[in-house]
């Protein structure tokens, strides 16, 4: 008798254990963070990325792209024809890693390309002559059109061998695209460069499947990170009220999506009655309540000490940047920067080590940490 209730009092410490890494409370900040503006007078700087010089090209959401350079914007041309309704329209904006040799510029978006109203998430890759974009190539488009306007996902990043990840949102279906390989949304997608497919990807051999698919089971991951040291790819995504999510993307996963979920109906109500499943992957960390992330980076750079080694997530509701403090994949403490700034959408660390982040209706800034004075010597 006294054995079970070791092992019975062992269990439920273990549980509290787990519980606790969950733990969402968010502290009153130990990093003095600043920020400086660099571009005003955008409205939904949706994406950002870096050109070799210094420079900025930019993606507003309604379908601008602005070439920032020495203190002026230039508007170039030639970028792709979007759906610009509700959360859709031009989206994210990387280079590719070899962008000196090829010039390769992607570009995520929604498009009306193919058949039926509304549009749907689309992939384009194109190369800067001046202010102009040429060569463009549609690399992939997901089917079908909806009108609907929720949940187009569409944050890219290359991993360290040269395939491009990117994700969809379920596009408001979300008891029928996620779980489903045969439908594009609710999945993050790897494919080669050039827009072909990967022998290896995990359903090549699937009957109906859509072949880019790499892991599925999502809602709408709209941040996306490459790990520096592990090389793996990490997502957060959107819950609904609730059940905002950290996840480490594993080839061919079920993320879980909606069967899975630590989240909730908007007014309430349960949307499952599972948050675990074996054959669904946990997520590292969650938010509840819900914070709406957008916007992600691994801070690398030696200008943020107090920074480096954590994530920087944007909180789209509550307005802020949260700083994110890991150990390995355990989150282990959270805290607001930038507490009332605005709406953010995006956080990148450019080449030099600048951390650069979009405030929807203000424009973009750049992070500068305050240097503490030692007064006790």
């Amino acid at each position: 008798m006294k054995i079970k209730f070791l092992l019975l009092f062992s269990a439920v410490a273990i549980s509290i254990t787990a519980c606790a890494q969950k733990d969402n409370s968010i502290e009153k900040a130990e990093t003095t963070i600043e920020h400086e503006m660099v571009v005003e007078g955008l409205e939904i700087a949706w994406g950002m990325t870096f050109l070799p010089d210094g420079s900025m090209l930019i993606t507003e959401k309604s379908g601008e792209i602005i070439h920032f350079k020495d203190g002026q914007k230039q508007q170039v041309t030639g970028g792709p024809e979007v759906y610009a309704r509700g959360q859709g329209g031009l989206l994210d904006i990387i280079l590719h890693p070899d962008y000196e040799q090829n010039g390769w510029i992607y570009m995520t978006y929604a498009s009306s390309e193919g058949e039926g109203e509304g549009g749907n998430t689309a992939v384009m890759r194109a190369k800067l002559d001046g202010t102009t974009l040429t060569n463009q190539e549609v690399l992939y488009k997901a089917t079908p059109n909806t009108t609907k306007g929720q949940h187009f996902g569409s944050r890219m990043v290359f991993d360290n061998d040269g395939y491009l990840y990117f994700s969809i949102g379920d596009r408001g279906e979300t008891y029928t695209n996620p779980q489903d390989i045969t439908k594009d949304g609710g999945k993050v997608y790897r494919i080669n460069e050039d827009g072909s497919i990967p022998e290896d990807n995990p359903f090549v051999n699937e009957p109906n499947a859509k072949t880019a698919i790499y892991s599925y089971g999502h809602r709408n991951p709209q941040g996306m990170i490459l790990h520096p040291e592990t090389g793996e790819v990490w997502v957060h995504e959107h819950g609904p009220q609730g059940g905002d999510e950290i996840n480490i993307i594993k080839k061919g996963a079920n993320y879980g999506w909606a069967d899975v979920t630590y989240g909730e109906n908007y007014g309430g109500g349960a949307i499952s009655d599972e948050t675990n499943r074996d054959d669904v992957e946990d997520p590292i960390h969650y938010w509840n309540p819900s914070i709406a992330p957008s916007g992600f980076a691994y801070v690398t750079s030696e200008k943020y000490p107090s920074l480096k080694n954590n994530l920087l997530v944007g909180a789209l509701k509550f307005q802020y940047v949260e700083h994110v403090v890991i150990d390995g994949t355990e989150v282990i403490r959270r805290e607001k920067l930038l507490e009332d700034v605005g709406r953010i959408r995006d956080i990148v660390q450019a080449p030099d080590g600048d951390i650069y982040v979009s405030i929807e209706t203000v424009g973009i800034a750049r992070l500068v940490e305050k240097e503490t004075t030692n007064t006790e010597e």
